[in-house]
């Protein structure tokens, strides 16, 4: 898929990693629906990449009949639809046994409805109208990319809501790409490290610092054009499929 054919609604996508995926898009020539929730951010995102190329579309990823009737109406507005990147999340932090008693069962229903859940619900949504684009290289309708994190893999204390959310989206990246191979979307997935976006730049500078210090090589934390860029080449190469990327300076996550 060519950058300057991208047609691709992005949740999340105004502001952190989905509005650096936009940014990118957009500049190579592509269009994008914009899903978040927050309308003076929505606004600002359309201001800066220009009406024509972009649009907002206020969705709660978790809402299975906003998010189909916001997908086709993306896709009118897009001129078509042929990619979809989810980067809504939200980091759900809290320990199961914390000093006003065992967590909230719905705190933890929340983090899995919109880092999992919404995933998959936007993901099947955008496949059910790619399925019918007419095939390009390879045969190629479309192409999905989720957002996991190292989180995953290795979370840490207080993120047991957050890290089985990411995890269950890494484990359903595969049997998705196996599954929707037939109508050709491909089905891939980031696992970001310690990125800058809104939530790391509210905490203290010295909480940077430390977090910065724990990344093998670059010792910083990664840039959202970074995250973009990935993205960006994954959207242009057929062959990759079913995977899971870490993008994390060869970080690994400590206990706490």
């Amino acid at each position: 898929m060519q950058l300057s054919d991208t047609r691709a609604v992005v949740t999340g996508g105004v502001s952190g990693l989905g509005l650096a995926v936009a940014r990118h898009l957009v500049r190579h020539g592509g269009k994008v629906a914009l899903f978040d929730v927050n309308d003076e951010k929505g606004e600002a995102a359309m201001a800066e990449l220009g009406d024509a190329q972009a649009r907002y579309f206020k969705t709660d990823v978790s809402d299975e009949a906003g998010v189909a009737g916001n997908v086709a109406a993306a896709r009118e507005f897009l001129g078509g639809l042929n990619a979809t990147i989810n980067c809504a999340g939200i980091l759900g932090a809290g320990r199961v046994l914390g000093r006003e008693g065992a967590m909230k069962l719905s705190q933890f229903q929340t983090t899995v409805m919109v880092n999992l859940v919404g995933s998959f619900n936007v993901a099947k949504a955008a496949a059910e109208l790619m399925q019918h684009n007419e095939p390009g290289t390879d045969g190629e309708r479309g192409v999905i990319v989720n957002t996991a994190s190292v989180a995953a893999f290795e979370g840490q204390i207080g993120q047991a809501a957050y890290s089985a959310s990411k995890g269950g989206v890494v484990g359903m990246t595969l049997p998705m790409a196996r599954e929707l191979a037939r109508f050709g979307i491909r089905v891939m997935t980031v696992a970001p490290g310690v990125f800058w976006t809104p939530m790391v730049d509210g905490m203290p500078e010295e909480v940077q610092k430390s977090l910065a210090a724990t990344i093998p090589y670059p010792s910083r934390l990664g840039r959202p054009e970074e995250f973009a860029d990935l993205v960006g080449y994954i959207l242009g190469n057929t062959y990759l499929n079913g995977e899971t990327i870490r993008l994390d300076g060869a970080t690994r996550l400590a206990p706490k």
